[in-house]
């Protein structure tokens, strides 16, 4: 007994619908091809028939029933499957090879049907015969036919054939359809266990893939691909959850500690003052991590793309290296910038700014360490262009020790900070903030080796001017 389950798949009932339209197409193809081949053998023995009657006709305008008669009996010593017979008025046989007057009427059309006897080697044989009857002059009777047995078996023969071949193109059909839908029923149940038990929690399974190439194997591979962004996403979260509680712990507890020290001692109103102050500084730092993965958030969502208007990249990495030049000199560096004019990218002019100023504060931070030796490692050098692809390249480059290449995806995830005690100012949100803004814009960040020191380049598609 077949499963429930499989006659209730859709490619079950697909092989059904294709199998019962092919079924319909060959019964009309065979009922065709029956019709012309039965046809085609009635028409021969109608002919045959015909044209023997209008023979004898010719014999009786000739010399009238001598002759016919005659002719009948020249005919019958010899007849193959044709049939005669000559009755006088009286019902007795004058010539022919039947023995009796058929009993059946004639149709319409003059034809009759009928049975007759004939004896043969294993005794008398009932045999189907074809003919036309005519009453000649005086009461004389004539009867012309033919033996049409052999056509009623070759139309039984074609009769059945066709019915055989009907019903093993259904019963093929149906078990075609059968083994598709069952393996296709298989190969549905992996997926579906599959899936159950990444619902369940264990997110490294993933649907098998045949290799067949076909629809499944497709479906199967897109879906695994989500499913390795979806374990990637999980354990960033659970990275960035670390981070944060790791980050945001220490600031919280230190503020807690110093309010709670605060109010157990008696302090001068400067004191209270200096605690404030601190105690705002590192609500700053808070509030600046808490928006700095707000303003991830909405670049990634992609809400920020409606205030995007055409902004000229030159004048952002002059502005941003204003900003920071008198903080780059008290750190010792000096900015320079490159930057090719009469370029425009479509994006978010703030967000842009707040790329640059990322690279440029992490620069300040990291790019000195190298040491100074020669007299351009203490510049930072930043650089508007238009490359070969046509896309505007907004870097920013320092010479200090710079980020191992393994690393540099790393670097993009949040709260990643390449030094174990993390004790650099900083939360770990500036790069990632950066590859999701180039993200919105359409574009991307790289990372190349400045010898020494890091090149981080943000790549945005030009706007023609």
């Amino acid at each position: 007994m077949l499963p429930i389950n499989l006659l209730k798949t859709s490619t079950f009932r697909l092989a059904v619908l294709y199998l019962g339209l092919f079924a319909a197409s060959a019964i009309m193809l065979l009922a065709y091809v029956y019709w012309n081949t039965a046809g085609f053998l009635v028409r021969q023995t109608d002919e045959a028939v015909q044209a023997e009657i209008t023979g004898l006709a010719e014999q009786y305008a000739q010399g009238g029933l001598p002759l016919l008669v005659h002719t009948v009996i020249q005919r019958s010593r010899d007849p193959g499957s044709s049939l005669y017979l000559v009755l006088d008025p009286g019902g007795r046989v004058l010539a022919g090879n039947l023995d009796v007057r058929p009993t059946g009427e004639p149709g319409a059309d003059g034809w009759m049907d009928f049975i007759y006897s004939r004896k043969g080697l294993d005794g008398v044989e009932l045999k189907a015969a074809r003919a036309r009857a005519f009453v000649l002059a005086e009461g004389f009777y004539l009867l012309v036919g033919r033996d049409v047995q052999e056509r009623r078996e070759i139309e039984s023969l074609i009769t059945n054939a066709l019915i055989w071949a009907i019903v093993l193109t259904l019963m093929l059909g149906l078990s075609g359809g059968l083994f598709m839908s069952r393996n296709m029923l298989a190969r549905v149940d992996e997926i579906n266990k599959s899936s159950v038990e990444i619902m369940g929690g264990d997110l490294s399974r993933r649907l098998p893939i045949a290799g067949t190439g076909d629809e499944l194997d497709q479906l199967g591979r897109n879906l695994n691909a989500m499913l390795d962004q979806i374990e990637a996403l999980m354990i960033g979260m659970r990275q960035v959850t670390d981070n944060v509680a790791h980050d945001l712990r220490s600031p919280l507890n230190r503020m807690r500690n110093r309010l709670e020290v605060t109010l157990l001692n008696d302090m001068s109103p400067d004191e209270y003052r200096n605690v404030l102050e601190r105690t705002i500084g590192e609500a700053d730092h808070l509030l600046t991590t808490f928006n700095a993965l707000l303003m991830i958030a909405r670049a990634e969502a992609g809400s920020l793309r409606e205030s995007m208007t055409n902004v000229d990249p030159a004048a952002i990495a002059r502005d941003a290296a204003e900003l920071y030049e008198p903080v780059a000199e008290e750190s010792g560096f000096a900015i320079h910038v490159t930057a090719e004019e009469g370029l425009l990218v479509r994006g978010n002019r703030e967000l842009l700014s707040q790329v640059l100023t990322n690279l440029i504060d992490n620069a300040i931070k990291h790019g000195g360490q190298a040491g100074n030796a020669e007299g351009d490692t203490s510049s930072i050098d930043i650089a508007v262009a238009l490359n070969e692809d046509g896309r505007v390249n907004m870097s920013v480059s320092d010479h200090g020790v710079g980020i191992p290449e393994h690393q540099y995806g790393r670097v993009l995830e949040r709260f990643v900070r390449l030094e174990a005690s993390r004790n650099t100012p900083g939360s770990g949100l500036g790069l990632s903030l950066a590859a999701a803004v180039a993200r919105l814009h359409g574009g991307r960040i790289d990372f190349t080796n400045n010898e020494p020191g890091l090149k981080v380049m943000v790549s945005l598609p030009a706007v023609a001017a």
